[in-house]
């Protein structure tokens, strides 16, 4: 039986002003009093100008929430990177996680394995914990290379990586196709995938490190079908788009011990 903690992880995108962001996350944290955070963890992913606001709120009130951003700079520490943001940056903002190679970090600003590497060593570097995102495409899916397409991608953002390091690590599998278009991938092919991904950890590493990391599944995750999914031996938890923008959906989403 693992004793790894299911972590649920809302990505708000490019979505909420700061006073908007401020009501979820005063809703969010409402509905989430009393959830034991040693069986379950729920982060919010915010833009960049929500944080501040949201890590007070979540600190005045006690919210049972972590903070992650939703990038960060590949670079260390400062230096003239107009419009970067640091991994010391959100460490000061008491930031817990933050997202590298998100499919729309890669699709929209091409960023590859090299710049995805560089930014997981940047995280650690602030202490923050990366959550590595990786996962395939339609055409890779139709040709049945979504375990090679995303293995190669969790080979290149570890790369160099020691094995106490990849231990912090979160790997999200998010297959692109199911992303924000209501698909989603069945139980067993999350479990496909995310089973491949914990048998690349053991491979480039040890078995103690990949029965350490989670491996979070992203793609149309919703109330409905999120039990489903956690019961798979290999998904420790969910990446969360649309449905993390309603408070009373997300609440739901974190008790899917509770529903199940």
């Amino acid at each position: 039986m693992t004793t790894r903690t299911p972590l649920m992880a809302g990505n708000w995108k490019m979505n909420l002003d700061y006073k908007e962001g401020l009501a979820l996350v005063e809703s969010l944290g409402e509905a989430l009093k009393g959830v034991d955070e040693s069986t379950v963890e729920a982060a919010v992913i915010p833009p960049f100008v929500d944080l501040r606001t949201a890590q007070t709120s979540i600190a005045t009130n006690a919210f049972p929430l972590a903070l992650g951003a939703q990038d960060l700079s590949e670079h260390v520490g400062t230096g003239a990177y107009t419009g970067e943001i640091s991994g010391q940056m959100l460490a000061a903002l008491d930031v817990t996680y933050v997202l590298v190679g998100h499919s729309e970090r890669r699709e929209y600003h091409r960023e590859g394995e090299a710049v995805t590497n560089r930014k997981v060593n940047s995280a650690i570097a602030a202490g923050l914990t990366p959550i590595l995102c990786v996962g395939e495409g339609l055409d890779e899916r139709k040709a049945g290379k979504q375990i090679e397409y995303t293995v190669a991608q969790l080979e290149g953002g570890l790369e160099g990586l020691s094995a106490e390091d990849a231990r912090r690590v979160v790997i999200a599998y998010e297959p692109v196709w199911a992303i924000g278009t209501g698909e989603v991938a069945t139980p067993e092919d999350a479990q496909e995938v995310c089973g491949a991904i914990r048998e690349t950890l053991a491979a480039l590493y040890d078995q103690g490190v990949a029965q350490a990391v989670r491996v979070l599944y992203g793609g149309s995750v919703k109330s409905s079908n999120v039990a489903e999914i956690m019961a798979q031996p290999d998904v420790d938890g969910a990446l969360v788009g649309g449905a993390s923008l309603k408070a009373e959906e997300f609440a739901k989403i974190v008790r899917f011990a509770d529903a199940a």
